[in-house]
């Protein structure tokens, strides 16, 4: 059984239809602070089986201890996904960050050695690369200082992942995503923060279907050619089979050191207006927009060299942008007509 912590969230909920569809079976491990327990509705409706559930906050360590002691002599591997995400607001609410990020990643790592559980994929970032100084990075690009709180969780549990990593016998893959974006094809699971969002695309597509007035581009003048921050824009299906590629190589590679890290991404970027502007050639539902001052936390431009992932975990991103924004968008219509 794969444990799968934060596998209602978005990129979480996806993977574990992978799982699922793969024949493994799947516990979740979940508060629900940013997701809703309906996405197990929609889990089940596409891999025909419903994952074990746990509603709980692992940052409350006997609360997560009594779940383990449920499940944990059945787990095999863990995919570590819970986590706060949003980059403006861990800028303004630093210690919340710190305790989410780093208690539950700790609380985890202590459940695992206690029950002798080696395999360990984790949910990383680009953001732990900063404002690089040249692209495409890749995975000897140097890490810089986080421009964000959120950045910086992701470093710091990285380093204590590889610490543990070399004393015990875990064994873990970091994979350092970069910008998720699409939905399932069913249009049953996609991306639905809690609040207004702190993503592009589904402001846009809030936007699109009217729930938004109109969106907010964070700052037009970054030395970029048309003056908006540029990102590596990944389906979320392919970010989610890069986690089962990853679970392979855990079990099967028997050279692989005790800590890798793979870069996960498209390897081009693309802007905030080209993907606006993608957005309306793709479904000609216009998105109003108006530019806003830079956000405080945001870097200019980060898009990935994704080789060594091509080579070692033998995958590779295969959707398009134009792919992800349509699947957004059928998601989005989806969601809201239900909500009618």
């Amino acid at each position: 059984m794969v444990l799968v912590t934060g596998g209602t969230g978005y990129i979480g909920s996806h993977t574990v239809v992978e799982l699922m569809q793969n024949g493994m079976e799947v516990a979740i491990v979940d508060d629900l602070s940013n997701s809703d327990v309906s996405v197990l509705d929609a889990i089940e409706s596409i891999a025909g089986k419903r994952p074990v559930f746990f509603q709980v906050d692992m940052v409350d360590a006997a609360a997560f201890s009594q779940v383990m002691s449920e499940i944990g002599p059945s787990i095999r591997s863990v995919i570590h996904f819970a986590a706060k995400k949003a980059v403006g607001e861990s800028v303004q609410q630093p210690l919340l960050y710190y305790r989410n990020n780093l208690y539950s990643l700790i609380n985890l790592l202590t459940e695992m050695k206690k029950y002798q559980i080696s395999d360990l994929v984790f949910s990383s970032s680009c953001t732990v690369y900063g404002q690089p100084d040249k692209m495409p990075v890749d995975e000897t690009t140097p890490r810089k200082k986080a421009e964000s709180p959120y950045g910086n969780t992701k470093a710091i549990c990285e380093d204590i992942i590889e610490d543990c990593s070399s004393v015990n016998k875990l064994k873990a893959i970091s994979l350092r995503y970069f910008n998720p974006i699409g939905a399932h094809a069913s249009a049953l699971l996609g991306e639905l923060p809690v609040g207004v969002p702190n993503n592009l695309v589904p402001y846009v597509t809030q936007t699109a279907a009217g729930v938004r007035q109109k969106l907010t581009v964070f700052g037009d003048d970054y030395p970029t050619e048309d003056g908006t921050c540029i990102r590596d824009y990944i389906h979320v299906v392919d970010l989610a089979k890069a986690h089962l590629r990853a679970l392979i190589r855990l079990d099967q590679s028997k050279e692989s050191a005790s800590y890798e890290v793979f870069n996960i991404g498209t390897g081009s970027g693309s802007s905030v207006l080209e993907v606006i502007n993608a957005f309306v050639r793709s479904t000609g539902v216009d998105v109003p927009y108006s530019v806003g001052p830079r956000r405080q936390g945001d870097i200019t431009e980060v898009y990935a060299n994704t080789a060594l992932a091509n080579k070692k975990l033998n995958w590779t991103a295969e959707l398009s942008l134009e792919d992800a924004l349509c699947s957004s968008w059928n998601w989005e219509k989806n969601y809201r007509s239900k909500q009618a």
